[in-house]
């Protein structure tokens, strides 16, 4: 399959994308329907440590416990719809380990289905255990083959009944790394926009190729990898050891990066951590899974009620399968997804999705620069100019950090946003080492290619087919 680079938005204007609707939505799993019109909590859970050892007790923690447990909660408190994800952990790279549990979770799934009617589905998200040192293509990892087992678990996540094929991809991780840890917003614009790209399109375009042979639906990915990096260093208020003007500009930048799987052909949602999926979705009009406020036992950040605003699948993040007062842990952060969710369908239903929309977005907006580039109207602008130079992977990663350094330093003129004279600075430095970037493609790699030779560890040119 060839991908289609998006050269234009999906929607006329920012104020046309609310909650729970998407251009084109998806339908899956058992009666699961997301961006049809209401917003589904999709619950994301890991397995107790040790369980990973033997595929009896893995299955029985997925499919017997965490399963069963999400799906008698939701029917017990009237939630009518829910998604699950399964984030693999590494040990399922192998047959005997994942495939009970992919299959054992639509088995369940299918029973509370046509026993309460319950509408439901299981992201399996596989791992991306790939290694820039060893080699992100077939047949460089000659220790491990990692490549080749990525692919793998791909066919047999499809192969065995998953509803949703996802992955938190790690190519360009090697310069989120060191841009982060040095500041280096070329690093990451190269790393990143550029490479991690061209990584995105050759996994995607075969991930899409396994998950339509299956009659499985291609989601899509996220920058975990490299702006969640950054965003989590640059933490919250009391934080100072990443700038979070930096981790801004990463972010607008990452949002170039995660389109690619929907160029290739996924149609979604998205992954929860890919906090610039609002900037995908004002793009490719698909949709789009968000985390926050009700992610708390995952992390924290500056803007839980932001990340809310257009979303069409809320998630909790992940949380790691065990008793709580109310519960097991899955059925109670369940609860919080779902009540929140009831929310946001209830404004739907009385024609209030507008208003509730922008009091999420105004309660963050100015408590960051990430949130505010993320707000729904500034990210639909970043959109416009990823769109505008959507042909290029180097000049519409480049068009969107120039663009979110502008929104940035409107906020701080007009006095919407407040920056230390640290954030102003680094703003200030961004801003002119983009400006001096060349406008053409070739240029800029044979730039980097030369700078980046022997600095950035394990940079290999042969890792993106290069």
């Amino acid at each position: 399959m060839t991908s289609v680079k998006y050269t234009g938005m999906a929607y006329k204007s920012a104020d046309d994308i609310v909650m729970g609707t998407a251009l084109h939505p998806v339908s899956e799993g058992f009666g699961l329907k997301i961006g049809a019109g209401q917003v589904v909590p999709e619950i994301n859970y890991a397995p107790r440590p040790g369980t990973e050892k033997d595929p009896a007790k893995l299955r029985k923690e997925y499919v017997d416990y965490i399963t069963t447990d999400i799906l008698n909660r939701a029917v017990t408190a009237g939630f009518p719809a829910v998604h699950l994800e399964t984030e693999w952990v590494s040990q399922m790279n192998q047959e005997k380990l994942c495939t009970p549990v992919v299959a054992g979770q639509k088995e369940v799934c299918e029973k509370f289905h046509e026993e309460y009617g319950i509408a439901c589905g299981v992201r399996q998200t596989i791992p991306d255990q790939r290694e820039h040192d060893m080699g992100l293509r077939p047949g460089m990892d000659s220790v491990h083959a990692y490549p080749e087992k990525f692919f793998e678990c791909c066919d047999y996540a499809c192969e065995n009944g998953a509803d949703n094929l996802s992955v938190e991809s790690v190519g360009g991780k090697e310069f989120a790394d060191y841009a982060v840890t040095h500041g280096d917003i070329v690093a990451f614009l190269f790393g990143v926009g550029y490479l991690g790209s061209i990584d995105m399109d050759y996994i995607w375009t075969q991930m899409v190729d396994i998950a339509k042979r299956n009659r499985t639906v291609p989601g899509g990915d996220t920058d975990c990898s490299g702006a969640n990096v950054s965003m989590f260093m640059a933490g919250g208020l009391m934080d100072n050891d990443v700038q979070k003007t930096f981790s801004a500009i990463t972010r607008a930048i990452s949002a170039a990066r995660t389109l690619v799987a929907w160029e290739a052909g996924a149609q979604g949602p998205d992954k929860d951590c890919g906090y610039e999926g609002i900037i995908c979705k004002a793009i490719a009009g698909k949709p789009t899974t968000q985390e926050g406020k009700n992610c708390q036992c995952a992390h924290c950040d500056l803007m839980g009620n932001l990340t809310a605003q257009v979303c069409d699948c809320w998630s909790n993040e992940s949380v790691e399968y065990h008793p709580e007062f109310g519960g097991t842990s899955v059925q109670c952060w369940l609860g919080s997804l779902g009540y929140e969710v009831a929310l946001m369908n209830t404004a739907i239903q009385t024609h209030q999705e507008k208003t509730l929309r922008d009091l999420y977005c105004i309660t963050d907006m100015t408590r960051s620069a990430e949130s505010y580039i993320l707000a729904y109207n500034n990210a639909y602008e970043i959109g416009k100019v990823i769109a505008e130079n959507g042909d290029s992977y180097y000049l519409r990663s480049k068009a969107a950090a120039e663009k979110a350094i502008e929104i940035i330093e409107n906020g701080y003129n007009s006095k919407a946003l407040q920056l230390t004279k640290k954030q102003y600075d680094v703003l200030e430095d961004c801003k002119k080492k983009i400006a001096a970037l060349p406008t053409e493609e070739d240029a800029f790699v044979e730039q980097c290619v030369k700078e980046f030779t022997g600095v950035v560890p394990n940079f290999n040119m042969k890792n993106y087919g290069l």
